[in-house]
């Protein structure tokens, strides 16, 4: 890959990782309820099981869905029913009486299966593929792994910590319960292209 190949793709990379998207939301949320070490899992697990999804995706794992059409739907029903699973768990970090969050941040596992129902993580890899490793050759898949390992890392940084600093506004258990339920309305807002590309 070109220098000048690289510096696109890296471009490229952050731009899709750095937007809001169901990741983001729910980093941010956990930054915000969990604080920043209790996070960190969930941050490995965007951070890396993003990257690793790219690898089969850009070695022909997509030729599944063509050669197998309901392999589409089945995907479609994992993804919302995951989403509203999430959503739930959002819903349900803060407690009614006081300020201490209830529930648990998501685990390294569970963030990086995230990976494989979240429509904008499929986007994404698709769209890096096909322009940065049409070919799909092994060598160019991993580069795009790689960038995306490197973008990530800022991300999933940046929204942990922008979620953690909000903590200081979300002192009230009123304002982090209306907090919650606006990122659990937003990750399943998130689900919209699904619904209407179907």
């Amino acid at each position: 890959m070109t220098y000048e190949l690289f510096l696109a793709l890296s471009g490229f990379a952050f731009g899709t990782v750095i937007t809001p998207g169901p990741n983001n939301l729910m980093l941010m949320t956990s930054g915000a309820n969990f604080g920043f070490v209790r996070s960190l899992p969930h941050m490995f697990g965007v951070g890396l099981g993003f990257p690793l999804m790219i690898l089969p995706v850009g070695l022909g794992v997509t030729q599944l869905f063509e050669a197998f059409p309901p392999l589409n739907w089945i995907l479609t029903v994992f993804s919302v029913l995951y989403m509203l699973w999430l959503a739930y768990k959002i819903t349900q970090a803060a407690p009614p009486q006081d300020g201490e969050t209830t529930g648990k941040p998501l685990t390294f596992l569970q963030a990086c299966a995230f990976q494989w129902v979240n429509p904008k993580a499929w986007a994404m890899a698709l769209g890096a593929i096909t322009l940065y490793a049409a070919s799909r050759d092994v060598a160019a898949v991993l580069w795009v792994s790689g960038t995306y390992v490197m973008m990530g890392c800022i991300s999933t940084t940046t929204w942990t910590v922008l979620g953690q600093q909000m903590r200081r506004v979300l002192t009230n258990p009123r304002r982090l319960r209306l907090f919650n339920w606006s990122m659990a309305t937003l990750l399943l807002a998130s689900l919209y292209p699904v619904f209407v590309g179907h």
